[in-house]
């Protein structure tokens, strides 16, 4: 059956392998993507005029606002794009009795079990990001059943992260070229998640799962020094690189000390597709030379 889907959001990393994915997967289908210049989600008016003349059936929320440490002292923009967002394009896909998928974070969790997070699991944000996603979550939830609240971790992909200025697998090969010393927090626990798998799951649970929260990480965890550790081990990458912990690093707002979640409700339905978070690693790797511009 053929569908319009619409991206917001269209400039991203995930975005950009949502694009790369989706013909194959569905390739009925026919996709078009707004970028912030054709929809502003925290504007009501925008978000209406936008999507309502495209009578999509599946609507992909990948704006979000997700500087954390910036946050801190901008909590309403934070809310307007992730809280108020998401309800406005929930809103405008009950007017148009179509599907919903909205992107949320592991920061939901307060990091004090050390066990994976599964999707049931009670929410308790430490930062003003994390309040702002989780209240995003709730509207959407109250507004519309017709959703996928997708939540994730560390996600990093060939296209980039525009809002934050490239990667975190970039940033660790840029400072290991410039020769200086290297320090990564070694006391919070993640799944690092490539966007390209991610995409590929997320095209799955759009092919008439059921409804509702699922979480979408690659498998196995690591502290950030460890993932850093790996970037230059695979990448036979020689660097100066040593552990400090969180309170050493000056973050502004807390983060979870552990944030691992369990892909528990896609195994459930048996279409759990994430790789292990090192073959994704040597897949980005592998294909970073060959992005596109």
């Amino acid at each position: 059956m053929s569908r319009t889907v619409v991206f917001v959001g269209a400039a991203g990393q995930l975005a950009r392998d949502l694009a790369r994915v989706w013909p194959e997967a569905h390739p009925d289908d026919r996709v078009i993507g707004l970028k912030h210049a054709d929809i502003q989600v925290e504007n009501r008016e925008s978000v209406h005029s936008a999507l309502v003349p495209l009578e999509p059936q599946l609507v992909v929320n990948l704006a979000a606002y997700h500087r954390v440490d910036e946050i801190e002292d901008r909590p309403d923009r934070a809310f307007a794009v992730n809280t108020i967002g998401p309800r406005h394009l929930a809103m405008a896909c009950r007017e148009l009795d179509a599907e919903l998928v909205h992107f949320s974070t592991d920061y939901v969790f307060a990091g004090h079990q050390r066990r994976p997070y599964v999707e049931s699991d009670s929410i308790e944000p430490l930062s003003v990001y994390g309040a702002s996603k989780v209240a995003g979550e709730m509207l959407v939830r109250l507004t519309w059943p017709k959703h996928f609240i997708v939540r994730s971790c560390g996600l990093y992909g060939i296209a980039g992260s525009a809002g934050k200025g490239g990667n975190f697998v970039e940033t660790m090969l840029r400072l290991a070229a410039a020769g200086g010393p290297i320090r990564v927090v070694d006391d919070q626990v993640v799944t690092p998640t490539a966007t390209l798998p991610l995409a590929r799951q997320v095209a799955q649970i759009c092919r008439h799962q059921p409804h509702g929260t699922y979480h979408a990480v690659c498998h196995g965890w690591c502290s950030w020094y460890e993932f850093a550790a790996e970037i230059f081990r695979q990448a036979g990458v020689s660097a100066d690189l040593k552990p400090q912990s969180t309170a050493e690093s000056g973050a502004k707002a807390p983060r979870p000390p552990y944030s691992v979640l369990a892909n528990a409700n896609l195994e459930r339905l048996g279409i759990d597709v994430m790789p292990d978070w090192r073959a994704a690693l040597a897949r980005y790797l592998a294909e970073r030379p060959a992005a596109p511009a």
